[in-house]
Protein backbone atom coordinates (compact mmCIF):
# COMPACT_ATOMS: atom_id res chain seq x y z
CA UNK A 1 0.00 0.00 0.00
CA UNK A 2 1.37 3.56 -1.03
CA UNK A 3 0.95 6.45 1.43
CA UNK A 4 -2.36 7.72 2.02
CA UNK A 5 -3.75 10.93 4.21
CA UNK A 6 -7.41 11.94 5.02
CA UNK A 7 -7.78 15.15 3.45
CA UNK A 8 -10.67 17.10 4.87
CA UNK A 9 -11.53 18.86 1.48
CA UNK A 10 -12.55 15.80 -0.18
CA UNK A 11 -13.47 14.19 2.84
CA UNK A 12 -11.80 11.03 1.59
CA UNK A 13 -8.59 9.29 2.21
CA UNK A 14 -6.86 9.63 -0.97
CA UNK A 15 -3.29 8.57 -2.37
CA UNK A 16 -0.43 11.10 -1.53
CA UNK A 17 2.15 12.15 -4.56
CA UNK A 18 4.36 14.88 -4.02
CA UNK A 19 4.02 17.69 -6.45
CA UNK A 20 7.64 17.80 -6.93
CA UNK A 21 9.20 13.75 -7.03
CA UNK A 22 11.30 13.41 -3.85
CA UNK A 23 10.19 16.41 -2.36
CA UNK A 24 7.10 17.56 0.19
CA UNK A 25 6.34 20.85 1.46
CA UNK A 26 4.13 21.23 4.69
CA UNK A 27 2.67 23.99 5.95
CA UNK A 28 0.89 24.08 9.66
CA UNK A 29 -0.54 26.56 11.54
CA UNK A 30 1.58 27.53 14.69
CA UNK A 31 0.71 28.79 18.24
CA UNK A 32 -0.65 32.43 18.82
CA UNK A 33 1.48 33.91 21.60
CA UNK A 34 -0.63 35.09 23.56
CA UNK A 35 -0.16 33.09 26.91
CA UNK A 36 2.00 29.96 28.23
CA UNK A 37 1.15 26.22 25.55
CA UNK A 38 -0.50 23.72 27.45
CA UNK A 39 -0.63 19.95 25.99
CA UNK A 40 -4.14 20.76 24.14
CA UNK A 41 -1.96 23.65 22.14
CA UNK A 42 0.84 21.77 21.47
CA UNK A 43 -0.69 18.17 20.11
CA UNK A 44 -0.73 19.37 16.42
CA UNK A 45 2.70 19.46 16.80
CA UNK A 46 2.84 16.21 17.79
CA UNK A 47 1.42 14.80 14.98
CA UNK A 48 2.43 16.64 12.47
CA UNK A 49 5.98 15.50 13.85
CA UNK A 50 5.24 12.04 13.60
CA UNK A 51 3.87 12.54 9.94
CA UNK A 52 7.23 14.67 9.02
CA UNK A 53 9.40 11.40 10.34
CA UNK A 54 7.94 8.77 8.48
CA UNK A 55 7.83 10.75 5.21
CA UNK A 56 11.40 11.83 5.95
CA UNK A 57 12.81 7.80 6.76
CA UNK A 58 9.87 5.77 5.60
CA UNK A 59 9.72 7.41 2.47
CA UNK A 60 12.61 8.37 1.43
CA UNK A 61 11.27 12.54 1.34
CA UNK A 62 13.03 16.03 1.53
CA UNK A 63 10.74 17.90 3.85
CA UNK A 64 10.43 21.44 4.05
CA UNK A 65 8.05 22.13 7.06
CA UNK A 66 6.98 25.70 7.93
CA UNK A 67 5.61 26.22 11.04
CA UNK A 68 4.36 30.19 11.59
CA UNK A 69 4.18 31.94 14.74
CA UNK A 70 1.18 34.51 14.99
CA UNK A 71 3.14 37.48 16.99
CA UNK A 72 0.66 40.21 16.88
CA UNK A 73 -3.21 39.83 17.34
CA UNK A 74 -6.09 41.11 19.54
CA UNK A 75 -5.62 38.90 22.17
CA UNK A 76 -2.18 39.71 22.46
CA UNK A 77 -2.46 43.33 22.72
CA UNK A 78 -5.08 42.92 25.23
CA UNK A 79 -3.22 40.45 27.33
CA UNK A 80 0.14 42.70 27.30
CA UNK A 81 -1.75 45.76 28.09
CA UNK A 82 -3.55 43.98 30.82
CA UNK A 83 0.47 42.66 31.49
CA UNK A 84 1.61 46.78 31.37
CA UNK A 85 4.48 44.51 29.22
CA UNK A 86 5.09 46.10 25.47
CA UNK A 87 3.03 43.58 23.15
CA UNK A 88 6.28 42.28 21.39
CA UNK A 89 7.79 41.65 24.76
CA UNK A 90 4.58 39.97 25.46
CA UNK A 91 4.56 37.72 22.50
CA UNK A 92 8.47 36.94 22.49
CA UNK A 93 8.26 35.51 26.02
CA UNK A 94 5.28 33.14 25.46
CA UNK A 95 6.61 32.32 21.52
CA UNK A 96 9.86 31.27 23.76
CA UNK A 97 8.10 29.19 26.32
CA UNK A 98 6.20 27.46 23.08
CA UNK A 99 9.70 26.68 21.66
CA UNK A 100 10.83 24.94 24.83
CA UNK A 101 7.36 23.22 25.00
CA UNK A 102 7.96 21.65 22.04
CA UNK A 103 11.70 20.93 22.49
CA UNK A 104 10.89 19.19 25.76
CA UNK A 105 8.29 16.84 23.68
CA UNK A 106 10.95 15.92 21.55
CA UNK A 107 9.14 18.10 18.44
CA UNK A 108 11.94 18.71 15.44
CA UNK A 109 12.48 22.10 14.64
CA UNK A 110 10.86 23.25 11.93
CA UNK A 111 12.56 24.14 8.58
CA UNK A 112 11.25 28.11 8.86
CA UNK A 113 9.53 29.35 11.73
CA UNK A 114 8.20 32.94 10.40
CA UNK A 115 6.91 35.75 12.27
CA UNK A 116 3.41 37.08 11.06
CA UNK A 117 5.62 40.74 11.61
CA UNK A 118 8.50 39.82 10.37
CA UNK A 119 6.30 39.48 6.64
CA UNK A 120 4.32 42.80 6.89
CA UNK A 121 5.24 43.84 2.35
CA UNK A 122 4.67 40.01 1.50
CA UNK A 123 1.28 40.55 3.00
CA UNK A 124 0.48 43.63 1.60
CA UNK A 125 1.90 42.80 -1.86
CA UNK A 126 -1.06 39.84 -1.32
CA UNK A 127 -3.84 42.12 -0.46
CA UNK A 128 -2.79 44.29 -3.91
CA UNK A 129 -3.31 41.60 -5.69
CA UNK A 130 -6.72 40.80 -4.53
CA UNK A 131 -8.04 44.22 -4.74
CA UNK A 132 -6.74 44.42 -8.50
CA UNK A 133 -8.47 41.15 -9.23
CA UNK A 134 -11.96 42.35 -7.60
CA UNK A 135 -11.65 40.16 -4.50
CA UNK A 136 -10.79 42.62 -1.80
CA UNK A 137 -11.58 46.17 -1.08
CA UNK A 138 -10.40 49.60 1.50
CA UNK A 139 -13.21 50.09 4.11
CA UNK A 140 -14.80 53.30 2.42
CA UNK A 141 -15.17 54.97 6.05
CA UNK A 142 -11.66 55.61 6.57
CA UNK A 143 -11.03 53.01 8.88
CA UNK A 144 -7.48 52.39 7.05
CA UNK A 145 -9.53 48.19 7.36
CA UNK A 146 -9.13 46.19 4.04
CA UNK A 147 -11.90 42.86 3.57
CA UNK A 148 -12.57 39.86 1.54
CA UNK A 149 -15.25 40.50 -0.45
CA UNK A 150 -16.55 36.78 0.09
CA UNK A 151 -19.45 37.34 -2.28
CA UNK A 152 -16.86 37.62 -5.11
CA UNK A 153 -15.61 34.28 -4.95
CA UNK A 154 -18.07 31.60 -5.30
CA UNK A 155 -16.02 28.45 -3.78
CA UNK A 156 -16.35 30.71 -0.16
CA UNK A 157 -17.12 27.93 1.92
CA UNK A 158 -15.80 24.65 -0.27
CA UNK A 159 -13.26 23.65 2.66
CA UNK A 160 -16.07 23.62 5.01
CA UNK A 161 -19.07 22.34 2.79
CA UNK A 162 -21.20 25.76 3.84
CA UNK A 163 -23.33 27.97 2.21
CA UNK A 164 -22.40 31.48 2.67
CA UNK A 165 -26.05 32.79 3.49
CA UNK A 166 -26.26 29.60 6.61
CA UNK A 167 -22.94 31.55 7.99
CA UNK A 168 -22.59 34.35 11.11
CA UNK A 169 -20.98 37.29 9.95
CA UNK A 170 -17.22 37.66 10.42
CA UNK A 171 -16.58 39.20 13.97
CA UNK A 172 -13.03 40.03 13.31
CA UNK A 173 -13.75 43.68 12.61
CA UNK A 174 -15.59 46.62 12.89
CA UNK A 175 -18.88 45.62 10.63
CA UNK A 176 -19.74 49.28 9.16
CA UNK A 177 -16.79 49.23 6.76
CA UNK A 178 -17.87 45.83 5.17
CA UNK A 179 -20.19 45.44 2.09
CA UNK A 180 -21.26 41.95 3.64
CA UNK A 181 -21.15 41.17 7.15
CA UNK A 182 -19.54 37.76 6.31
CA UNK A 183 -16.59 40.12 4.91
CA UNK A 184 -13.49 38.84 7.05
CA UNK A 185 -10.35 41.49 7.84
CA UNK A 186 -7.02 41.12 5.61
CA UNK A 187 -5.85 44.21 6.89
CA UNK A 188 -6.57 45.83 10.37
CA UNK A 189 -6.30 49.77 10.54
CA UNK A 190 -4.60 51.40 13.29
CA UNK A 191 -6.96 52.17 15.85
CA UNK A 192 -6.75 55.08 18.72
CA UNK A 193 -4.92 53.25 21.88
CA UNK A 194 -3.51 50.48 20.02
CA UNK A 195 0.51 51.07 20.58
CA UNK A 196 1.61 52.57 17.67
CA UNK A 197 4.13 50.04 17.20
CA UNK A 198 1.60 47.88 16.34
CA UNK A 199 0.97 49.19 13.39
CA UNK A 200 2.69 49.49 9.78
CA UNK A 201 2.01 52.17 6.75
CA UNK A 202 0.41 50.65 3.80
CA UNK A 203 -1.16 52.79 0.82
CA UNK A 204 -4.82 51.97 2.82
CA UNK A 205 -3.82 53.78 5.92
CA UNK A 206 -1.24 52.60 9.02
CA UNK A 207 -2.13 49.27 10.32
CA UNK A 208 -1.84 45.47 11.22
CA UNK A 209 -2.24 42.19 9.66
CA UNK A 210 -5.84 39.55 9.50
CA UNK A 211 -5.14 36.57 11.36
CA UNK A 212 -5.78 34.83 7.73
CA UNK A 213 -3.49 37.09 5.67
CA UNK A 214 -0.32 36.02 6.99
CA UNK A 215 -0.45 32.32 6.81
CA UNK A 216 -1.39 32.70 2.73
CA UNK A 217 1.70 35.42 2.66
CA UNK A 218 4.38 32.83 4.33
CA UNK A 219 2.96 29.68 2.91
CA UNK A 220 3.66 31.61 -0.73
CA UNK A 221 7.07 32.57 0.44
CA UNK A 222 8.62 29.59 1.48
CA UNK A 223 6.61 26.80 -0.24
CA UNK A 224 5.37 28.49 -3.33
CA UNK A 225 1.83 28.75 -5.23
CA UNK A 226 1.30 25.33 -4.66
CA UNK A 227 2.46 23.15 -1.96
CA UNK A 228 1.79 19.67 -0.55
CA UNK A 229 -0.02 19.95 2.87
CA UNK A 230 -1.45 22.43 4.94
CA UNK A 231 -1.95 21.16 8.29
CA UNK A 232 -3.48 22.44 12.17
CA UNK A 233 -6.32 21.47 14.23
CA UNK A 234 -9.52 21.04 13.30
CA UNK A 235 -10.68 24.45 15.10
CA UNK A 236 -9.14 25.80 12.64
CA UNK A 237 -11.03 24.78 9.80
CA UNK A 238 -13.57 27.80 10.00
CA UNK A 239 -13.01 30.33 9.75
CA UNK A 240 -9.20 30.25 9.77
CA UNK A 241 -8.51 27.90 7.15
CA UNK A 242 -11.73 28.48 4.98
CA UNK A 243 -10.51 31.81 4.80
CA UNK A 244 -7.44 31.09 4.18
CA UNK A 245 -7.65 28.69 0.88
CA UNK A 246 -10.27 31.36 -0.25
CA UNK A 247 -7.96 34.19 -0.49
CA UNK A 248 -4.86 32.34 -1.67
CA UNK A 249 -7.05 30.56 -4.59
CA UNK A 250 -8.81 33.97 -5.38
CA UNK A 251 -5.01 35.27 -5.83
CA UNK A 252 -4.29 32.75 -8.40
CA UNK A 253 -2.65 30.70 -6.38
CA UNK A 254 -3.33 26.80 -5.80
CA UNK A 255 -2.16 26.73 -2.67
CA UNK A 256 -2.37 23.49 -0.55
CA UNK A 257 -2.78 20.17 -2.14
CA UNK A 258 -4.18 18.18 0.96
CA UNK A 259 -5.77 19.38 4.21
CA UNK A 260 -5.27 17.88 7.27
CA UNK A 261 -6.79 18.32 10.70
CA UNK A 262 -6.18 16.73 14.25
CA UNK A 263 -8.37 16.61 16.99
CA UNK A 264 -8.73 18.10 20.06
CA UNK A 265 -7.77 17.37 23.44
CA UNK A 266 -10.98 17.71 25.38
CA UNK A 267 -11.20 16.94 29.50
CA UNK A 268 -14.82 16.21 30.26
CA UNK A 269 -15.74 16.34 26.57
CA UNK A 270 -14.82 19.69 26.02
CA UNK A 271 -12.13 21.42 24.66
CA UNK A 272 -9.06 21.98 26.79
CA UNK A 273 -8.77 26.14 27.58
CA UNK A 274 -7.62 28.71 29.50
CA UNK A 275 -11.35 29.72 29.84
CA UNK A 276 -12.38 26.53 30.86
CA UNK A 277 -9.95 26.62 33.75
CA UNK A 278 -8.32 23.24 32.79
CA UNK A 279 -5.59 24.14 30.73
CA UNK A 280 -2.39 22.28 31.28
CA UNK A 281 0.89 23.93 30.57
CA UNK A 282 3.53 21.62 29.07
CA UNK A 283 6.55 22.79 31.44
CA UNK A 284 4.56 22.71 34.45
CA UNK A 285 3.49 19.09 34.21
CA UNK A 286 6.82 18.07 32.66
CA UNK A 287 7.75 18.82 36.33
CA UNK A 288 6.15 16.00 37.42
CA UNK A 289 5.88 13.91 34.00
CA UNK A 290 8.61 12.90 32.19
CA UNK A 291 8.57 14.39 28.58
CA UNK A 292 8.92 11.44 26.95
CA UNK A 293 5.92 9.91 28.54
CA UNK A 294 4.17 13.16 27.90
CA UNK A 295 5.05 12.67 24.12
CA UNK A 296 4.11 9.07 24.33
CA UNK A 297 0.47 10.29 25.49
CA UNK A 298 0.22 13.01 22.94
CA UNK A 299 0.95 11.10 19.89
CA UNK A 300 -0.45 7.37 21.05
CA UNK A 301 -3.85 8.21 19.28
CA UNK A 302 -4.82 8.14 15.85
CA UNK A 303 -4.52 12.53 15.45
CA UNK A 304 -7.67 12.46 14.53
CA UNK A 305 -8.91 10.88 17.50
CA UNK A 306 -9.97 13.06 20.03
CA UNK A 307 -7.96 12.41 23.36
CA UNK A 308 -9.86 12.88 26.48
CA UNK A 309 -7.51 13.59 29.51
CA UNK A 310 -8.37 13.46 32.71
CA UNK A 311 -6.88 12.08 36.34
CA UNK A 312 -4.07 9.16 35.83
CA UNK A 313 -4.31 9.46 31.82
CA UNK A 314 -0.84 9.08 32.05
CA UNK A 315 -0.68 6.10 33.55
CA UNK A 316 -1.57 3.95 30.77
CA UNK A 317 1.55 5.87 28.87
CA UNK A 318 4.02 5.81 31.54
CA UNK A 319 3.60 1.76 31.81
CA UNK A 320 4.01 1.98 28.07
CA UNK A 321 6.81 3.51 28.30
CA UNK A 322 8.28 1.54 30.96
CA UNK A 323 7.65 -1.74 29.03
CA UNK A 324 9.72 -0.67 26.34
CA UNK A 325 12.23 1.02 28.28
CA UNK A 326 12.63 -2.20 30.52
CA UNK A 327 13.02 -4.64 27.15
CA UNK A 328 15.50 -2.67 25.35
CA UNK A 329 18.33 -2.32 28.37
CA UNK A 330 17.92 -6.18 29.00
CA UNK A 331 18.44 -6.23 25.02
CA UNK A 332 21.70 -4.00 25.18
CA UNK A 333 22.74 -6.43 27.61
CA UNK A 334 22.73 -9.39 25.31
CA UNK A 335 23.30 -7.37 21.97
CA UNK A 336 27.01 -6.50 22.99
CA UNK A 337 26.55 -3.38 21.85
CA UNK A 338 26.54 0.51 23.21
CA UNK A 339 23.03 2.79 22.40
CA UNK A 340 24.69 4.55 20.65
CA UNK A 341 26.06 2.04 18.45
CA UNK A 342 21.81 0.49 18.19
CA UNK A 343 20.46 3.98 16.99
CA UNK A 344 23.36 4.23 14.31
CA UNK A 345 22.54 1.01 13.07
CA UNK A 346 18.83 1.18 13.10
CA UNK A 347 19.48 4.38 10.97
CA UNK A 348 21.68 2.89 8.24
CA UNK A 349 19.16 -0.19 8.09
CA UNK A 350 16.93 0.13 4.70
CA UNK A 351 13.41 0.41 5.12
CA UNK A 352 12.00 -2.54 4.46
CA UNK A 353 14.85 -4.18 6.89
CA UNK A 354 13.88 -0.99 9.64
CA UNK A 355 10.42 -1.36 9.42
CA UNK A 356 8.27 -4.47 9.69
CA UNK A 357 5.58 -4.62 6.73
CA UNK A 358 2.44 -4.32 9.31
CA UNK A 359 4.30 -1.26 10.49
CA UNK A 360 4.74 0.73 6.88
CA UNK A 361 1.24 -0.33 6.60
CA UNK A 362 -0.17 1.31 9.65
CA UNK A 363 1.91 5.04 8.74
CA UNK A 364 0.45 4.72 5.14
CA UNK A 365 -2.63 4.15 6.46
CA UNK A 366 -3.47 7.78 7.58
CA UNK A 367 -0.55 7.91 9.77
CA UNK A 368 -2.39 5.08 12.15
CA UNK A 369 -0.44 5.36 15.49
CA UNK A 370 -2.19 2.81 17.18
CA UNK A 371 -1.64 -0.17 14.68
CA UNK A 372 1.88 0.41 14.55
CA UNK A 373 2.24 0.99 18.27
CA UNK A 374 0.78 -2.56 18.04
CA UNK A 375 3.50 -3.69 16.11
CA UNK A 376 6.22 -2.14 18.45
CA UNK A 377 4.36 -4.35 21.83
CA UNK A 378 5.06 -7.37 19.39
CA UNK A 379 8.22 -6.92 18.48
CA UNK A 380 8.65 -6.45 22.37
CA UNK A 381 6.75 -8.91 23.67
CA UNK A 382 8.56 -11.55 20.77
CA UNK A 383 11.71 -9.88 22.34
CA UNK A 384 11.88 -10.94 25.65
CA UNK A 385 10.27 -14.22 24.73
CA UNK A 386 13.58 -14.29 22.65
CA UNK A 387 15.68 -12.93 25.81
CA UNK A 388 14.36 -15.70 28.38
CA UNK A 389 15.36 -18.47 25.86
CA UNK A 390 18.79 -17.06 25.70
CA UNK A 391 18.05 -15.48 22.55
CA UNK A 392 21.70 -15.45 19.72
CA UNK A 393 23.13 -11.90 20.16
CA UNK A 394 23.04 -10.92 16.52
CA UNK A 395 19.02 -12.09 16.72
CA UNK A 396 19.00 -9.78 19.73
CA UNK A 397 20.94 -7.09 18.56
CA UNK A 398 18.98 -6.77 14.81
CA UNK A 399 15.36 -7.19 16.90
CA UNK A 400 16.85 -3.98 19.20
CA UNK A 401 17.67 -2.30 16.09
CA UNK A 402 14.09 -2.44 14.35
CA UNK A 403 12.56 -1.66 17.55
CA UNK A 404 14.94 1.93 17.10
CA UNK A 405 13.86 2.63 14.41
CA UNK A 406 10.33 2.03 15.06
CA UNK A 407 10.30 4.13 17.90
CA UNK A 408 12.37 6.74 16.12
CA UNK A 409 9.54 7.60 13.90
CA UNK A 410 7.26 7.86 16.51
CA UNK A 411 9.69 9.72 18.42
CA UNK A 412 9.54 8.33 21.62
CA UNK A 413 12.82 6.44 20.95
CA UNK A 414 14.45 5.89 24.46
CA UNK A 415 18.05 5.86 23.35
CA UNK A 416 17.37 9.37 21.74
CA UNK A 417 19.85 11.26 23.55
CA UNK A 418 17.29 13.87 23.91
CA UNK A 419 15.48 11.89 26.52
CA UNK A 420 18.89 10.95 27.85
CA UNK A 421 19.09 7.83 26.79
CA UNK A 422 21.77 8.28 24.92
CA UNK A 423 24.70 10.75 25.24
CA UNK A 424 26.90 12.63 22.56
CA UNK A 425 29.64 9.55 21.93
CA UNK A 426 28.00 6.99 24.39
CA UNK A 427 30.65 7.51 27.18
CA UNK A 428 28.86 8.52 30.35
CA UNK A 429 26.24 6.15 29.48
CA UNK A 430 29.27 2.93 28.81
CA UNK A 431 30.58 4.28 32.57
CA UNK A 432 27.45 4.19 34.22
CA UNK A 433 26.55 0.86 32.90
CA UNK A 434 30.36 -0.39 33.93
CA UNK A 435 29.50 1.46 37.42
CA UNK A 436 26.25 -0.75 37.74
CA UNK A 437 27.69 -4.01 36.58
CA UNK A 438 30.74 -3.87 39.14
CA UNK A 439 28.15 -3.13 41.94
CA UNK A 440 26.14 -5.96 40.70
CA UNK A 441 28.80 -8.39 40.46
CA UNK A 442 29.68 -8.04 43.99
CA UNK A 443 26.11 -8.40 44.88
CA UNK A 444 26.67 -11.46 43.51
CA UNK A 445 29.74 -12.84 45.39
CA UNK A 446 28.28 -11.35 48.29
CA UNK A 447 25.25 -13.71 47.84
CA UNK A 448 27.48 -16.54 46.47
CA UNK A 449 29.51 -16.04 50.19
CA UNK A 450 26.20 -16.09 52.00
CA UNK A 451 26.84 -12.55 53.17
CA UNK A 452 22.94 -11.54 52.86
CA UNK A 453 23.44 -7.96 54.77
CA UNK A 454 26.08 -6.95 52.22
CA UNK A 455 24.13 -8.20 49.02
CA UNK A 456 20.83 -6.19 50.38
CA UNK A 457 22.96 -3.27 51.62
CA UNK A 458 24.40 -2.92 47.65
CA UNK A 459 20.84 -3.33 45.99
CA UNK A 460 19.41 -0.63 48.40
CA UNK A 461 22.37 1.91 47.36
CA UNK A 462 21.80 1.29 43.77
CA UNK A 463 17.65 1.57 44.38
CA UNK A 464 18.42 4.84 46.14
CA UNK A 465 20.44 6.08 43.41
CA UNK A 466 17.45 5.11 40.72
CA UNK A 467 18.26 2.14 39.74
CA UNK A 468 16.07 -0.78 39.29
CA UNK A 469 17.20 -4.17 39.56
CA UNK A 470 15.76 -7.35 38.63
CA UNK A 471 16.42 -11.05 39.24
CA UNK A 472 16.32 -13.37 36.52
CA UNK A 473 17.41 -17.21 35.87
CA UNK A 474 19.99 -15.33 33.41
CA UNK A 475 21.15 -13.04 36.17
CA UNK A 476 20.19 -9.74 37.57
CA UNK A 477 19.08 -7.33 35.24
CA UNK A 478 19.04 -2.90 35.87
CA UNK A 479 17.31 -0.47 34.14
CA UNK A 480 16.63 3.38 35.04
CA UNK A 481 13.64 3.98 37.00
Amino acid sequence: MSLHLYDTASRELRPFEPLEPGRVGIYICGLTTQGSPHIGHVRFAVAFDILRRWLERGHGYDVTLVRNVTDIDDKILAKSEEAGQPWWAWSYLHERETTRALELLGVLPPTYEPRATGHITEQVELIQVLIEKGHAYAAEDGSGDVYFDVRSWPAYGELTRQRLDDMEPAGDADPRGKRDPRDFALWKGHKAGEPETASWPTPYGRGRPGWHLECSAMARKYLGDAFDIHGGGVDLRFPHHENEQAQSRAAGLDFAGFWLHNAWVTVKGAKMGKSLGNALAVTELTKTVRPLVLRYYLGAAHYRSTIEYGEGSLDEALAAVERIEGYVARALEVAGASAEQVVQEAHALPVEEAFPAQFRAALDDDVNVPEALAVVFGAVREGNKALESGGEQAAVRHTLQQLVAMLDVLGVNPLDPRWGGADEGGQAGEVLAALVQERLAARTQARADKDFAAADAIRDQLTALGVVIEDTPAGARWSLG
